[in-house]
């Protein structure tokens, strides 16, 4: 089953993420496919600090439009685990306050923009300093101007509003979200880039590392063997390099090592 934090969420090592900080969607891409998950990409953000790209373990949040008795219900749910701020502008907070070094808070709010706004400059100041990685947020944010001075941290999300958080409620933490077309689950691995985001499933962290490492090994050879002038585009650039190519990477790659 692997780490987990004690609430169950899974916890993919400090060192997996490492490994994983700088890889391109693409990389990551190929190795969930041929795993059988072909739904793990969504794109189509604003960011906060464009071209900062960012990893870190999923802290998942969905909210729905208000309706009063069930926000009542889960206000006294709060109320008797002692969470901070009893009002519905505060349930944000509840979200904040939960996140830890290297998470990614995700948030659906169903793409409310007007009273979507699910953190301000205070807020993203917050997320910064508890996880020193960012935050998607399939809705909105207010004073976009405040938080693009944070340049510790790349927040996603759908446009910008001056109003406030209001007529939601929160009706999960660390359940199942939808960001676009992509199931997100607690605890996977969020790849954020100025290309998109890709949710990368915990078990499948390592072995995505392992791959874009191989591939980034690739690349660095076959652009330097281009280069050279020793090899053609036609006979580097295919899906599967023939015999003699594949040998010379493989004794370059020994040689480096």
């Amino acid at each position: 089953m692997g780490e987990r934090f004690p609430g169950g969420r899974p916890r993919v090592s400090d060192e997996v993420l490492d490994r994983l900080r700088g890889i391109t969607v693409e990389q990551a891409w190929k190795p969930m496919k041929h795993a059988g998950y072909h739904h793990q990409f969504a794109d189509g953000w604003r960011e906060t600090n464009p071209g900062h790209s960012f990893v870190g373990r999923a802290v998942t949040a969905q909210f729905l439009p208000f309706r009063p008795d069930f926000d009542e219900v889960i206000l006294e749910a709060g109320r008797q685990e002692q969470r901070s701020g009893g009002e519905v502008v505060k349930q944000n907070w509840w979200v904040v306050e939960s996140l830890e070094h290297n998470d990614v808070m995700v948030v659906d709010l169903f793409g409310k923009i007007e009273h979507g706004t699910f953190v301000g400059d205070n807020l993203a100041t917050a997320v910064s300093t508890r996880t020193g990685t960012g935050a998607i947020i399939q809705g909105g944010i207010r004073d976009a101007q405040g938080i693009a001075e944070i340049t510790t941290i790349n927040i996603l999300h759908q446009g910008s509003h001056p109003t406030g958080i209001g007529d939601v409620t929160i009706a999960g933490l660390n359940v199942p979200v939808r960001l676009g077309g992509v199931t997100v689950l607690p605890g996977d691995v969020i790849l954020a880039t100025s290309a998109g985001v890709s949710v990368i499933p915990p078990h499948l962290a390592e072995t995505v590392a392992a791959h874009a490492e191989g591939t980034q090994m690739r690349d660095i050879f076959g652009k330097s063997r281009l280069a050279d002038r020793v090899y053609t585009s036609a006979e580097i650039d295919i899906p599967e390099w023939s015999h003699e190519v594949e040998s010379d990477f493989q004794q370059w790659l020994l040689a480096r090592r």
